[in-house]
């Protein structure tokens, strides 16, 4: 054979080989490692709300009744914010109340973190925005170790800190104290709220359009925030997006949507009610399109929650019973169930995913299989690894726990979601 045939096939050889190590590597799905990051105490819930670039999580650990610990509509009966950090827990503390909880939270790559907690005082409204029943006051904070201090409202008695970005900047929502018009005679949480940009201690409010409500859920660290604006109850909810002061709408089918994470490319994630108004789907939001992510199978509805900056989605879906179901990883166009990713041997069926890091670690929920705590929640940190993991829990735990908490809580949860849920 020709020295140049030889070459000739040794390069189509090379080639192939290329071609097909980078298709199998776009297709193939990484498995994990997952740390169990339990619960507190007596608490039966606990759940890793956010994750940043070090792998520091942001838990919310509290209880609800038995059996709701994984409804959408579950009543917190007490709560606290902690971190993690390589396996060492630090509780928050409050700002003078019992509890300290999130909407979603985050923990930047500084180790500043940020929610909501209650206060000594009583609201003199009767407002309950915390969501303990208590009716004290809840106010925003920012919490920098060692210390956690109230960021200021816009007026109003209460608010709450979702996000914070690597520049120190905050969002959430604040009441200017005013009284919302659009909610119902009766509404417990009657006054208006403002998504809001904190910004050197000070609060700005962030427009809302035609709506008179809005809330910020993240920030990238261009300063670009997203969130909702809404009338009281979410009866009109849209997404939207903040730069420079600036309103954008996003796009939906005509129904509903609503925007919880934007990474550094711009890339949006949030979910979007379909067309005929039965259901929601996560959803993607980039060059100015939206993209409903589906559902796996048997699933009645999703959020995505999280997105990194190589665009790996990760969400939760739900079933009809507004019990949270699965946990997802989106990419490359495809929805792959966490359960058929996690070890048999971690002893936890994911049920909600919430943030994903640059590194690809997520940062969720997961139901206990078996043992002393089974039918209970705990956090965890799920780890990127290559290689197999042998039986998976799908192969272990093929059906989800069923809950006793009844059907008809009402269509309002598609958009008040989270555990412990800012519902009016």
């Amino acid at each position: 054979m020709s020295t140049l045939r030889q070459l000739r096939n040794l390069w189509i050889l090379w080639v192939t080989t290329i071609v097909l190590a980078c298709f199998t590597n776009a297709v193939a799905q990484t498995n994990y490692k997952v740390t169990d990051l339990g619960a507190e105490g007596n608490d039966n819930l606990g759940c890793a709300m956010s994750v940043n670039n070090q792998g520091w999580t942001e838990i919310m650990a509290g209880s609800l009744p038995p059996g709701q610990q994984d409804n959408i509509g579950g009543q917190l009966l007490n709560g606290r914010a902690l971190i993690d950090v390589a396996g060492f827990k630090i509780d928050l503390g409050t700002l003078g109340g019992q509890n300290s909880w999130m909407n979603w939270g985050e923990i930047n790559d500084f180790g500043q973190v940020v929610g909501d907690s209650e206060t000594a005082v009583l609201d003199p409204n009767g407002e309950d925005i915390c969501g303990f029943g208590t009716h004290l006051t809840c106010l925003p904070f920012l919490w920098q170790f060692p210390h956690m201090r109230a960021l200021p409202t816009l007026g109003g008695n209460n608010g709450q800190a979702s996000a914070i970005n690597n520049r120190g900047q905050v969002v959430g929502f604040a009441e200017n104290g005013a009284v919302d018009s659009t909610c119902a005679p009766g509404t417990t949480n009657n006054r208006i709220q403002l998504p809001v940009l904190w910004e050197n201690g000070k609060a700005q409010a962030l427009p809302t359009g035609s709506d008179p409500d809005g809330d910020a859920f993240w920030i990238n660290d261009q300063g670009q925030a997203v969130g909702e604006t809404e009338t009281c109850g979410g009866m009109t909810l849209h997404a939207a997006s903040w730069k420079n002061g600036t309103l954008t709408t996003l796009q939906d089918l005509g129904t509903f949507a609503q925007a919880f994470s934007i990474n550094n490319r711009g890339q949006i994630v949030g979910f979007v009610g379909s067309a005929d108004n039965t259901t929601q789907y996560g959803s993607l939001w980039q060059n100015d399109t939206v993209t409903a992510l589906g559902l796996l199978p048997g699933d009645f509805g999703g959020i995505a929650s999280g997105i990194n900056n190589k665009g790996q989605v990760v969400g939760s879906n739900f079933d009809s019973n507004f019990n949270w179901s699965h946990a997802f990883i989106w990419q490359n166009g495809v929805m792959t169930d966490l359960k058929t990713l996690f070890p048999a041997s971690s002893n936890l069926n994911p049920v909600m995913a919430n943030k994903i890091n640059d590194r690809g670690q997520i940062s969720g929920m997961a139901i206990v299989i078996s043992g002393p705590d089974a039918g209970n929640i705990h956090a965890f940190l799920a780890t990127p690894v290559n290689g197999s993991i042998g039986r998976s829990v799908a192969e272990i735990a093929p059906t989800h726990p069923k809950s006793n908490v009844p059907a008809n809580i009402g269509n309002q949860l598609l958009h008040r979601f989270g555990p412990g849920q800012f519902g009016r």
